[in-house]
């Protein structure tokens, strides 16, 4: 049986407000935007993440890229040696994926498919599906649980819906909510190769017992992936370089974003 979070204000509510300079200064008409593009239009003029990426931008060119290269060897490195069986998490929080028109791509499949054969061999206690969507559309979350009800799940999967969410980060503090004091055991973070280490990366912060799960059974380099690691790495960078940042300087109000 699935279990929906209840915050239904967060779901029937107005999308966050993007920024009103872009959406004048590009023409955009606000009553075209989803959810995801206001979320990332707000992003985009906001002052605290220009600040990071101003400083983030100055560590890599002084250091002629290395500093960069140190994170992408990183974000490699999770991806091509995160296991595919957790050892004792309790919990399975599963990342869903953008499905524009509710159509779910291969690696979203595969984040599916990889969660159904950790039911069959050893069923967690309780699994948390991960992920808003536009208004009047199905949520990643719900896609995900008609996925994995299509692949066979019983209704006595213990199935959790988190609805509200729009990226990695709002991914893991409303599950921490929904959660409660389940968060103190421990979970498995199961996504696609290329992200684990952004989700590691939140987690950590957020406090987190965890441990990674991969949805892929190896890493499979090609241009593609090469381009996913590069922009995973690239926002790892970002995330961390700016918590470091705040720390040096004191900057409450940007540390309080990763709590």
């Amino acid at each position: 049986m699935a279990i929906v979070a209840d915050r239904p204000h967060l779901r029937s509510g107005p999308a966050r407000s993007p920024n009103r300079f872009i959406l004048t200064f590009f023409r955009i008409d606000p009553t075209a935007v989803t959810t995801r593009t206001a979320h990332r239009i707000a992003l985009f003029g906001d002052r605290d993440i220009l600040h990071v990426a101003v400083v983030t931008g100055a560590v890599c060119v002084l250091s002629a890229g290395l500093v960069y290269v140190g994170y992408f060897l990183h974000v490699l490195r999770v991806a091509r040696n995160a296991p595919c069986r957790p050892e004792r998490g309790e919990c399975v929080l599963l990342f869903g994926k953008h499905a524009p028109g509710g159509r779910i791509d291969r690696d979203f499949e595969a984040r599916l498919d990889r969660t159904v054969s950790l039911w069959r061999e050893r069923p967690p206690h309780s699994m948390l599906l991960l992920g808003g969507g536009p208004i009047g559309e199905p949520s990643e979350a719900e896609l995900a649980r008609r996925g994995l009800v299509a692949r066979g799940l019983g209704d006595d999967a213990p199935l959790r819906l988190e609805q509200d969410s729009r990226d990695t980060l709002q991914n893991l503090r409303n599950a921490r909510v929904v959660l409660g004091d389940g968060m103190r055991s421990r979970v498995t973070l199961l996504s696609s190769r290329y992200h684990l280490a952004r989700c590691a990366w939140f987690a950590r912060h957020l406090g987190y017992d965890w441990e990674l799960c991969a949805a892929e059974p190896r890493l499979e380099l090609g241009p593609r992936m090469l381009l996913r690691l590069a922009g995973e790495a690239a926002y790892v960078c970002m995330s961390d370089i700016g918590a470091r940042w705040a720390k040096l300087t004191g900057n409450r109000r940007m540390l309080s974003r990763l709590k």
